[in-house]
């Protein structure tokens, strides 16, 4: 995936250039850095989070350390915090994240932004740019054995060829990624009523995982996700060597899909019944398998789903139509605008979408159900 989708977003570069969202980092004046304690308070909501991602209520510290950019709509810290499991690997312990703060005034909705299995951080940094240039802050945060937490000299990864290590990685990430909902509702730039989550493959499955975990996420937005963990592990050619070692150890088919029940999001999914939801799929998608998109999808309550013409990779073509709605999707609601969506809420109506690439650019119509 990092290959492909690495090459693909180096073809979109020049035109992102253009639009301002790759500029190189110049020198200006800098904030002060910041440390201070955040307190992460549980909602009435926690008894309905699955025993393995809660969270008691506490308080963390964190660092913040401002960037030298070119921007002029919004700035750009690396922001650090403890993460709340302790793993063998003291460089996996603590979260590192870059924070897209709009300098715009007022209060304004925050979303945090995850990545792609392959680690090409780019990606998320591109979206996060545009939520921020367009009023989002936007807090991208590296999931556990990526980028600074991955250990020198040693083969460790999040989704491992081990199960178990996967879902202790999975969980790890989910509870990072609930202090990350802390960290934004504790900034004085933030509206706390107003926090929502994407991500993009693996990261788009984390993020619909995670959003059943941690209420405060009132809109999700997921792109080339999938549910049905087990299948996506057990079909896609990303992750074989997980299902070879698994045969090889004399384990079933079944008794793999039902080790991983507890890191899919289908699972939990009625705690996000009532939510703003978007999905952004492939409709060719040789990596998560069509059929667990859909599992997802009705799971989430058959919420709106754009699906691109095209397959995991070459949906990097749809860039711009993505950036454009999931900014849009984020973008901040009105106390008047809330009301009407939540009187909306517990409808089935639901909006499908077809985008396809037409004279090279997407275009799209739209159909609804």
């Amino acid at each position: 995936m990092k290959r492909y989708l690495s090459v693909a977003f180096a073809i979109a570069l020049p035109a992102l250039l253009a639009l301002g969202l790759a500029q190189v980092s110049l020198a200006k004046d800098l904030p002060e850095p910041r440390s201070g304690e955040i307190r992460f308070e549980v909602t009435d909501k926690e008894p309905q989070v699955a025993e393995m991602y809660h969270l008691a209520p506490h308080t963390f510290t964190f660092k913040q350390e401002f960037q030298k950019t070119s921007f002029k709509a919004f700035d750009v810290s690396l922001v650090t915090f403890p993460s709340p499991v302790k793993t063998a690997h003291e460089v996996n312990n603590t979260v590192h994240c870059e924070y897209f703060r709009p300098l715009s005034p007022g209060k304004h909705p925050a979303v945090v932004v995850l990545h792609i299995l392959g680690g090409d951080f780019e990606l998320s940094r591109t979206f996060c740019k545009h939520m921020a240039q367009n009023g989002i802050s936007a807090l991208f945060l590296k999931l556990p054995y990526y980028g600074e937490r991955r250990p020198q000299g040693i083969n460790k990864r999040m989704i491992s060829d081990d199960p178990v290590e996967t879902i202790a990685s999975m969980r790890q990430g989910v509870l990072d990624i609930r202090r990350a909902a802390a960290f934004l509702a504790g900034q004085p730039e933030v509206d706390p009523e107003q926090l929502g989550i994407f991500g993009i493959s693996l990261g788009g499955i984390t993020s619909a995982l995670a959003s059943t975990a941690e209420p405060r996420f009132g809109k999700v937005c997921m792109m080339l996700a999938g549910g049905d963990m087990a299948q996506i592990a057990w079909e896609s050619p990303e992750v074989k060597d997980v299902r070879e070692r698994w045969i090889a150890k004399g384990a079933t088919k079944e008794q793999f899909y039902e080790s991983l029940k507890c890191i899919d999001p289908v699972t939990y999914a009625k705690n996000v019944h009532g939510r703003k939801l978007l999905m952004l799929n492939a409709n060719q998608d040789e990596v998560i398998p069509k059929s667990c998109t859909i599992a997802l999808w009705k799971a989430f309550g058959e919420p709106e789903i754009v699906w691109y013409d095209a397959g995991h990779y070459s949906a990097v073509r749809f860039i711009f139509d993505a950036l454009g709605r999931a900014t849009k999707f984020f973008q901040p609601e009105q106390a008047s605008e809330k009301a009407a969506a939540a009187e909306k809420a517990p409808t089935s109506a639901t909006t499908a979408t077809l985008v396809k690439p037409v004279a090279n650019e997407p275009a799209a119509s739209s159909s609804k159900k």
